[in-house]
């Protein structure tokens, strides 16, 4: 049975100040790896674009690695002891500059793993790096990937974006249906659709007003046309073509505000897209799960899978 949010909140305090920082100092990279494209992604590699892993994180603290340039979309998998059948594609974040695969990727793999989910962290181009699908390279990624782990897995999957990459996760479920590639292999005639999706303090308008600069200017170029930024602003094509959605964002983040939430809830609500959201008075922006630890929303991850279950199949929600 799920437990009530208030029982989520308190038993995520209790084990909060000091689990996922020790969990992410021991804990070892996944050593399965899937190749998005194995015979090089669509349009080719940039000559001289170079891929580099930068350690952000100080000595003694839990590893925080950002990839620039990627060259070499893959899904890390973290495989669980006891699966249930369902899988999640992770999306980390980085303001479409980077991918942060520590503490937006690796850390929810290892606590989704632990409830039976196989999850598949996504290592995916960056559109600033002269991709030929331009703002869409992400995308590409996401729709082949989303169908790789459909190809692999007997029962539902979610999709989970942070931050830029709750914007790529959120092209997904916008425009899973859009022709962006040709077709590959035998996993491209599954549909990319996610069965349920959760946002984690995205970037979701690239509207002036509101939008995170360094991911706009990333994604579109320093002067996009109103076109452009219409086309990129999700809550303009949120609509019944949506799966079920789960927002996450804190009222005091400085760079990605609470409105891109906000305006995407309206939007699928007036679509008649089911969709719950939790909001915190603290938490800023990109923390995960080590960044939450001590305050309300260290609940997230709980109140995700909870939820999540309630989306699932009756025969799919089983304890592993």
């Amino acid at each position: 049975m799920d437990l009530d949010r208030r029982s989520l909140l308190a038993s995520a305090l209790a084990a909060a100040p000091a689990a996922p920082a020790a969990a992410a100092a021991q804990a070892s990279d996944p050593t399965e790896v899937i190749e998005l494209w194995p015979a090089g992604p669509p349009g080719g590699v940039r000559p001289g674009l170079v891929e580099r892993t930068v350690e952000r994180a100080r000595p003694g603290q839990p590893g925080d690695r950002a990839v620039f340039n990627v060259t070499r979309a893959v899904l890390r998998v973290f495989r669980p002891d006891r699966p249930t059948g369902d899988a999640a594609l992770l999306l980390p974040g980085g303001a479409y500059a980077r991918v942060v695969v520590d503490k937006e990727g690796f850390e929810l793999g290892r606590v989704l793993a632990q409830r039976g989910v196989t999850a598949y962290v996504l290592f995916y181009r960056l559109p600033a790096d002269g991709w030929a699908a331009g703002p869409d390279a992400a995308l590409q990624d996401a729709q082949r990937a989303m169908r790789l782990v459909r190809a692999r897995s007997r029962g539902q999957v979610a999709a989970v974006g942070f931050s830029a990459g709750g914007h790529a996760t959120a092209m997904l479920a916008t425009r899973h249906a859009d022709a962006t590639y040709a077709p590959v292999d035998a996993a491209d005639r599954l549909p990319a659709r996610p069965d349920a999706v959760g946002l984690i303090y995205p970037v979701i308008s690239m509207r002036e007003a509101i939008t995170h600069a360094e991911s706009r200017r990333n994604l579109l170029g320093s002067t996009p046309s109103e076109a452009q930024v219409s086309a990129y602003s999700l809550e303009t094509r949120a609509g019944p073509q949506v799966p079920p959605t789960f927002l996450v964002h804190a009222a005091d983040d400085p760079s990605v505000p609470i409105e891109h939430s906000l305006a995407f809830q309206a939007a699928l609500r007036r679509a008649r897209v089911p969709v719950e959201a939790h909001y915190f008075q603290e938490g800023g922006h990109g923390f995960g799960i080590r960044g939450a630890a001590g305050k309300p929303a260290a609940a997230w991850p709980e109140l995700f899978h909870a939820w999540w279950r309630r989306q699932l199949p009756s025969e799919s929600a089983r304890e592993p």
